[in-house]
């Protein structure tokens, strides 16, 4: 959260386009916080791109797209919602058809557990790298917390529930733990989104 992935992304795909290259772009379609089928960082830059569901094949669909115009790159956001067949998938792109393959994605949800996304590309991705922010603290941020409509962190519910700042924070570890360490107030009192 909040450390750039989306921009990264489309910056990527700007650099291969530059250079007179064609790119795919693909995020997931449980993302509906902005336009559907569109990638939106919060700095403003904004590319359409494909959408994927749990459902697709990738390899099958990247195959399809390549045929009539060479794809330089694929680049997919929102990783964390692939399934671990569409990551098998998305290495049989890069393997059979040669096609470099980035994904941008969180690694872990608001209880610091494995989205089944990350856990498959953290297992088999030739490289992965990471893209740091920072906590309020001025620490780096490895967790995220989830925020109720009043702004108090949550300790349960479903592992995808689709926000943005308005319902996510980039904290540290230690400010993460202080969530099971007692009354919410303490924390809720530190949040930058509470004052």
């Amino acid at each position: 959260m909040n450390a750039g992935k989306s921009t990264a992304l489309l910056q990527a795909s700007h650099n291969y386009r530059e250079r007179g290259m064609n790119t795919l772009i693909m995020t997931s379609a449980l993302d509906d916080r902005t336009i559907l089928g569109e990638i939106a960082s919060r700095i403003g830059l904004r590319e359409n791109a494909d959408l994927f569901s749990p459902e697709m094949n990738l390899m099958e669909f990247i195959e399809e797209r390549s045929h009539g115009k060479k794809i330089a790159c694929v680049l997919i956001d929102e990783a964390q919602f692939l399934s671990e067949e569409q990551v098998w998938q998305l290495s049989q792109v890069v393997d059979d058809l040669d096609i470099p393959v980035l994904c941008y994605g969180l690694r872990t949800d608001f209880q610091a557990k494995l989205f089944p996304g990350s856990a498959a590309l953290l297992a088999i991705a030739d490289q992965i790298r990471e893209i740091r922010t920072i906590c309020w603290c001025g620490s780096k941020a490895t967790m995220v917390l989830r925020l109720d409509s009043s702004g108090i962190p949550v300790a349960e519910g479903e592992q995808v529930d689709i926000g943005g700042n308005d319902k996510y924070i980039s904290v540290c570890r230690a400010h993460w733990r202080a969530l099971d360490l007692g009354p919410h107030d303490k924390i809720q009192s530190e949040l930058p989104l509470a004052q």
